[in-house]
């Protein structure tokens, strides 16, 4: 395990909810206003240089924790410290400097990029409202950058809508680049491009990653791509971290059920064989009406009474990674699952 001096971002028990527009039936019977519980405490670390990978269902607050990072939501409560630092005290100048030291990468890269500038002319601008470098240096720089990402000069004087889904999000990507930053947050930032092109954006992230020294969070619902590219993989489900651990052992011996049913269910590339597995039996309960006790609950096939009453916390059984299962400790363990290959995604 590494040494507290690796851990550049820390969260500790994250909460945000959400206020929902009462109804007219809501007003007319009087009923407080409604609470959607986005996070329900999260915690982890990010070390220097390491990719954690975020999975989950749609709508379990993976996204709602990346604007949380960046503070484009503030947390009701819990901590949040870079380089052992108090972010949500953060503010003025401050606060711009974590701002350029840790950047996020959207999911969709047209609505995060204006379109009545040139490529040239939103790279400059970061780089000319964050001061990097002169401003006789800024046209070199942003050549610089559109070389990191593998795109031509002359695409610096082009427009957004000019180019493919795939290059908007090379141009998200040296954007995010041009402050210099220390960690990148990518939300969902291949979901809505073709597989090859996922492919590509991937590799570059890992070869900017080890070019840069660069950590990485990296958001998604897709299991078979975080097994290529994450040390280590958080495991969310309604607002918390089930299950947060090396990506190599959660793959072969996963300790919480939701981690389990998800790669079990996960496609095999095999050829004439389909996994007839169900990735989770049931619903997704309301985050406007979690369950008592632990969360999954009412969907896990082991669960007992103890599970009904009471939360499970992150514990750390055995010298293992932490799983919020009362019995992430003793359950019988399954048959693993076979060894992932290399994290490399060459051909994902």
């Amino acid at each position: 395990m590494s040494n507290p001096g690796d851990i550049l971002l820390r969260a500790q028990d994250l909460k945000k909810s959400f206020s929902v527009p009462r109804t007219l039936q809501d007003a007319l019977q009087r009923r407080p206003r409604r609470l959607l519980r986005a996070l329900s405490g999260v915690s982890f670390d990010v070390r220097r240089g390491e990719t954690l990978g975020i999975v989950g269902e749609s709508g379990c607050g993976k996204s709602t924790l990346a604007r949380c990072l960046v503070r484009l939501h503030e947390p009701d409560s819990g901590s949040l410290t870079f380089e052992g630092e108090d972010v949500l005290a953060l503010s003025g100048p401050e606060r711009r400097t974590y701002n350029r030291r840790v950047q996020m990468i959207f999911q969709d890269p047209y609505s995060s990029l204006n379109p009545r500038l040139t490529v040239r002319q939103c790279l400059a601008e970061a780089l000319s409202v964050h001061r990097i470098v002169p401003a006789s240096e800024i046209n070199a720089r942003a050549d610089r950058l559109l070389d990191l990402v593998h795109l031509p000069h002359e695409a610096a004087n082009r427009y957004p809508h000019e180019f493919s889904g795939g290059q908007r999000q090379r141009i998200g990507i040296a954007r995010a680049l041009a402050v210099e930053p220390e960690i990148i947050i990518a939300d969902e930032p291949v979901s809505a491009l073709d597989v090859s092109v996922q492919a590509q954006i991937v590799n570059l992230l890992l070869e900017l990653q080890n070019e840069l020294g660069l950590a990485l969070i990296f958001i998604t619902h897709d299991l078979r791509l975080v097994h290529h590219i994450a040390h280590r993989i958080a495991v969310m489900y309604l607002g918390g971290i089930m299950e947060i651990g090396p990506t190599e052992e959660i793959f072969a011996s996963a300790r919480h059920p939701y981690s389990r049913a998800l790669l079990a269910a996960m496609p095999r590339l095999v050829p004439g064989r389909r996994s007839g597995a169900v990735a989770v039996q049931g619903e997704l309960p309301s985050p406007l009406f979690p369950p008592t006790g632990c969360p999954f609950h009412p969907r896990c096939p082991m669960a007992q009474a103890v599970c009904r009453q009471d939360v499970p916390g992150l514990d750390l059984r055995g010298g293992l990674w932490p799983a919020a299962c009362h019995f992430a400790g003793s359950i019988e363990e399954p048959t693993p699952l076979p060894r992932p290959r290399a994290r490399t995604p060459k051909g994902v």
